[in-house]
């Protein structure tokens, strides 16, 4: 090997020295930078599996927001029946109070209508009688006494209410 030009004490030298330098970069560069990267791809895959269960949750939450409004609507819409529903007895409740003052007006009109027809009625009757005893005065020319005078108005009145009657 010497014709060769290769020392053998260097070369085994050399190969000795790469093997030393192969094992303290094994050592101190290759197994930290493994260790290294082994961590680094743990670190990835459990933040993975922490953004899968984070979209995990959120969808749940999204569910459960969705099932919340839905819930909200169907309570809403129970709250505008009921309010419909109250809004719809409060007016049939007016138009039924309504309807009971307007009979009371209305048999208080009738009442009133009523006593006012006897009021006229007792009030032609002192005029008709007046009248009757100035006529039946100057027919028979002489003036009746109070009694006979009533008496005469009530026939009279009693055969005009039996013709008005008939």
């Amino acid at each position: 090997m010497a014709e060769l030009g290769i020392n053998l004490a260097l070369l085994i030298a050399g190969v000795v020295n790469f093997v030393i330098l192969l094992a303290l970069l094994r050592i101190f560069a290759y197994l930290p930078v493994m260790k290294m990267l082994d961590e680094r791809s743990a670190k990835i895959q459990e933040s993975l599996a922490a953004s899968e269960r984070m979209t995990k949750q959120a969808e749940e939450a999204e569910l459960a927001f969705k099932e919340k409004i839905r819930e909200a609507s169907v309570q809403g819409q129970l709250i505008l029946d009921r309010a419909s529903k109250t809004s719809e007895e409060i007016r049939a409740r007016a138009v039924e109070e309504a309807k009971e003052e307007a009979g009371i007006v209305l048999a208080r009109a009738r009442e009133e209508i009523s006593r006012e027809k006897v009021e006229t009625v007792v009030a032609l009757r002192r005029e008709y009688a007046d009248l009757v005893t100035l006529a039946a005065g100057k027919v028979i020319g002489k003036s009746l006494d109070k009694k006979a005078h009533e008496n005469l108005i009530n026939e009279v009145l009693a055969d005009s209410v039996i013709l008005s009657n008939n």
